[in-house]
């Protein structure tokens, strides 16, 4: 049965208050998850506290928050700490950021962006985990443990946009997060990168995904609102690399021909909200677990409130896709239905 979709908060919030509606969204609709990026703002972190302090303890995500911020003990007291406030399930992704960042902070780029992610992740799941950690590495030292404390369950996930960090995320993650990934790319390349690198694992991480939506109404140019939705991320390398290599011919150019690219793969969902629930079962078709539904392209132009609307009635449209296949699945499995009764006879 395809899972419910997960709410994303795409933008760095200036105070936890703006992120309140999806939250409320989130609980009302009955998504999976709310997830928040890395903000230099109002810390991640601390707006989820301040949001389960508010009462809205549902399950929450980051996706993802820059590791050279933080120590991994840190980072684990940090996801622990959200786990223990909401009572709920958390996932705790992590990416590098760029190599200027990771040299503003560390005096140098990693020489090795999959060998840090591997060590930090493998420290940190080790340390929720409750083991005591030797470890001296190229890129993090520590050794300890965390006090023990029961808590809901904290997955590791890994910023993932091509195949080598795929693998690395395969070896040592529990969620592969992706960003604006074709369904197509994902099926073909990443999918079985995450396969290649989880060899010896018990299964391979499942796929989060963020997807942008926005539905149709009048006054709204999709192609517009694709652009505005997509320009950071299209204006870094690693992102129009991944794109480039997933067949989307994205030219700064050619802001036509990058907008209706990027609606016609699918990077883009736009519609009804049942076009768009209907939309997304490409990407769980590809293996995608997870979906967290982007409404940056109305954040940004319509607000916070709208943002939050739309994307609760699209909650609202993939549920209610799933019901006739709930009902097709328990029509295959139901026990057969008795013979009729020949003509006249009775039943007692």
């Amino acid at each position: 049965m395809t899972p419910d979709p997960a709410v994303l908060y795409p933008l760095q919030p200036d105070h936890p208050e703006l992120v309140a509606p999806f939250a409320a969204a989130a609980h009302r609709s009955g998504a999976r998850r709310l997830w928040l990026c890395q903000s230099f703002r109002a810390e991640p972190h601390q707006t989820l506290a301040y949001l389960a302090g508010r009462g809205h303890t549902v399950p929450v995500g980051t996706a993802v928050t820059l590791l050279p911020l933080r120590h991994p003990y840190e980072a684990a007291v940090q996801a622990r700490s959200l786990s223990l406030l909401t009572g709920a399930p958390s996932v705790a992704g992590f990416g590098i950021g760029s190599p200027g960042f990771v040299a503003g902070l560390t005096g140098r780029p990693y020489a090795s962006p999959r060998r840090a992610v591997r060590d930090y992740l493998t420290s940190f799941r080790a340390l929720l985990d409750g083991e005591t950690i030797a470890h001296d590495g190229r890129y993090h030292h520590l050794q300890g443990a965390l006090a023990r404390l029961p808590h809901a369950e904290v997955e590791v996930g890994a910023g993932v946009l091509r195949p080598g960090m795929a693998r690395t995320a395969g070896e040592a993650a529990d969620v592969a997060i992706t960003w604006m990934t074709p369904p197509g790319y994902l099926a073909r390349t990443l999918r079985p990168a995450l396969h290649e690198g989880a060899r010896g694992r018990p299964a391979p991480p499942r796929i989060a995904t963020a997807v942008h939506v926005v539905t149709t109404a009048p006054g709204r140019d999709p192609r517009r609102l694709a652009l505005a939705a997509t320009r950071e991320h299209l204006a870094t390398p690693h992102y129009a690399d991944m794109l480039h290599r997933a067949g989307v011919p994205v030219d700064p150019h050619d802001p036509d021909g990058t907008a209706r690219a990027l609606l016609d793969s699918g990077v883009v969902l736009t519609g009804t909200p049942e076009q768009i629930a209907e939309a997304l079962q490409e990407y769980h078709r590809a293996g995608v677990d997870e979906i967290l539904l982007n409404p940056s392209a109305v954040l940004l132009s319509e607000g916070v409130h709208a943002a939050a609307e739309e994307i609760e009635q699209i909650v609202a449209a993939c549920r209610a896709t799933r019901r006739p296949q709930q009902a097709a699945n328990d029509g295959q499995h139901a026990a057969p239905a008795p013979a009729p009764a020949p003509a006249g006879r009775l039943l007692g």
